[in-house]
């Protein structure tokens, strides 16, 4: 009995214990199984704020800019007037013209106004300006230099007559730019302002840009000619109108003759007398003034012109002309663009007769010559 009764327990301690380490396994088995389960959240959840971050980062990253546009340009392009009047070599000699209501800015009369051209003396027009925004003392004077009169006269360009060692104020110099067109007087104020010519080209490029002349570049302050100095009529209207806003540019265009001040070299001062208003009074066309402007002359430009005028209403207007052949078809295909706008005068059809009108009586020629470059 003794013996059963032990076997008896042993079986009872066995079974108890494989309990135990059944329960045990299972235990572990479940903790476990808990442990890796928890883990692959844990894994996960940098997964999915990686995933938020990447695509919040995108969405910056795509995401439209909120900030205006700014223009960056202070002119816009005329537009065709719908009557502009389509020039051709019938009715015009200068191979390219525009003729612009400034107020309307738009385009009444034109030929070839998008061709590009070489602006010759047309360029002191921004010379000018830039010179007119900059000078803060137009009693401030500089000195001229032998450096800057010698090319100049090798090159056979136009001067204001300044010299060597004499001391011109600035306002001195911006109309010997303006009348005379000087070559002497540009490079002159350039290097006033910015020391040297080239760094204040960079200034005549900026302001086109700035303007909106999309067709313009410029290489020197006066015009002489470079394949690389070019221009459109169409750009230096646009130019010229802006320019005339300007007080002190446009007192200076405007200028038929001025006397410098008196310096050593020249004591009873140089009178100074525009190119433009030596050739013409400015009211030849019946309703319209010729309020200002600017010749200009290479071999590869030809004659150029570029005005400004008001009607008897006060409407202002602007032609530009360029390659003539010779200077007075500058002016007569000026005053022809400026008949247009009231048939004051008469647009010609017989060039053969036109080119060979001399000179009109109330013109002097004693003081004009054709130089090779203006």
């Amino acid at each position: 009995m003794q013996i059963k009764k032990r076997k008896k327990n042993m079986q009872l301690w066995i079974h108890a214990t494989v309990c135990v380490l059944c329960g045990v396994i299972v235990l572990v088995f479940l903790a476990v199984l808990l442990m890796q389960s928890g883990k692959q959240e844990i894994r996960q959840i940098p997964t999915a704020m990686n995933a938020i971050e990447t695509a919040a980062a995108e969405a910056v990253q795509t995401e439209p800019s909120t900030e205006a546009p700014t223009s960056s340009a202070l002119l816009t392009y005329p537009k065709e007037d719908t009557d502009m009047m389509e020039l051709t070599a019938d009715n015009l000699m200068s191979e390219s013209a525009v003729l612009i209501n400034v107020q309307d800015n738009t385009i009444m009369a034109q030929r070839d106004a998008q061709k590009q051209i070489y602006p010759a003396s047309m360029t002191k027009i921004m010379t000018l300006l830039i010179a007119a925004e900059q000078i803060e003392d137009l009693q401030d004077t500089f000195t001229m230099t032998y450096e800057i009169i010698e090319p100049l006269i090798e090159a056979d360009a136009s001067r204001a007559g300044f010299e060597e060692g004499e001391t011109v104020t600035m306002t001195d110099l911006l109309y010997g730019i303006a009348l005379p067109s000087g070559a002497d007087a540009t490079v002159a104020v350039a290097q006033y302002i910015c020391g040297t010519e080239e760094e204040f080209v960079e200034l005549m490029n900026e302001k086109a840009q700035e303007l909106g002349l999309e067709h313009t570049h410029f290489v020197n302050t006066s015009g002489l000619h470079d394949p690389n100095h070019y221009s459109t009529v169409t750009d230096i209207a646009m130019l010229m109108s802006y320019a005339m806003q300007n007080d002190v540019c446009h007192e200076i265009l405007s200028t038929y003759q001025y006397r410098t001040s008196s310096t050593e070299q020249h004591p009873e001062g140089i009178m100074l007398e525009s190119t433009m208003y030596s050739r013409m009074y400015g009211d030849e066309v019946e309703g319209v003034s010729i309020e200002g402007g600017k010749t200009g002359y290479t071999d590869e430009a030809g004659h150029c012109l570029v005005s400004y005028a008001e009607d008897d209403e006060g409407i202002p207007y602007v032609a530009v002309v360029a390659k003539a052949p010779t200077y007075w078809q500058a002016i007569y295909d000026t005053f022809a663009l400026y008949g247009l706008i009231d048939n004051g005068y008469p647009l010609p059809t017989d060039l053969a007769v036109q080119t060979s009108i001399e000179p009109t009586e109330w013109i002097d020629e004693s003081n004009m010559q054709d130089m090779q470059y203006e």
